[in-house]
């Protein structure tokens, strides 16, 4: 099945300051767990070592759940998508110091990855958490979440495979449970467990509580 999403920005571009010790990990842990996106197919069994459930994570931020959640789950791979180079060394350093092994921090946009390099049914889940929400009407069309986007991660999930989207802003969630209802290869479910960040905290005491919806490939 092929699917094609137009080539429009979902997210804005935040350099941010690496720090020494995120530079430090990335030096020392991106040839042994750092992925490129180039576009051509994963090989998960050889990135891995192992045959399991493969998770992927768009937009892993700092790495605070995206860690959390692989060291909850050791029986589960997590391959985590991030844009910013600080965000990577982050989560490289959290996995290091809590000696995870089945985490990949993958360099670039999960969209392409999920597109050109996994193939249908090869996912157990993929989450979203708290994606770049452009508030303003005239940016809804940057929304990550979207028709073609729903219909591409339904593509890529095994049946009974999860797809979960966090995010703060309500018109967003009711933006997602719209789309995700709309998409007949996907069925409304309850938001599996999720650890609570630094991020989502500082929403909430700013009077923004987070929206889970999820929805299960039929």
């Amino acid at each position: 099945m092929t699917l094609v999403r137009p080539p429009i920005r979902t997210t804005k571009l935040r350099q941010g300051r690496v720090t020494p010790g995120q530079r430090a990990a990335l030096d020392r842990l991106w040839p042994a767990l750092g992925v490129e996106v180039d576009g051509r197919p994963l090989d998960l069994l050889a990135l891995f070592g192992r045959t399991a459930p493969v998770v992927l994570e768009i937009g892993s931020g700092m790495g605070e759940a995206t860690a959390a959640l692989a060291a909850l789950e050791p029986d589960r791979d997590v391959l985590a998508c991030e844009l910013h180079l600080p965000g990577q060394g982050s989560l490289l350093r959290r996995a290091d110091e809590a000696g995870l092994t089945n985490v990949r921090v993958v360099a670039g946009d999960g969209v392409v990855v999920l597109r050109d390099m996994l193939g249908p049914g090869s996912l157990d889940a993929v989450r979203v958490f708290f994606p770049d929400p452009w508030p303003k009407p005239k940016h809804w069309k940057r929304r990550l979440v979207d028709d073609a986007f729903a219909a591409l991660v339904a593509d890529r999930l095994r049946p009974g495979g999860v797809l979960h989207v966090a995010t703060d802003w309500a018109p967003y969630a009711a933006q997602v449970r719209r789309v995700l209802h709309a998409c007949p290869d996907l069925a409304p479910a309850p938001p599996p467990p999720r650890a609570l960040t630094r991020f989502e905290r500082q929403g909430v005491a700013a009077g923004r509580p987070a929206h889970d919806v999820a929805a299960v490939r039929r």
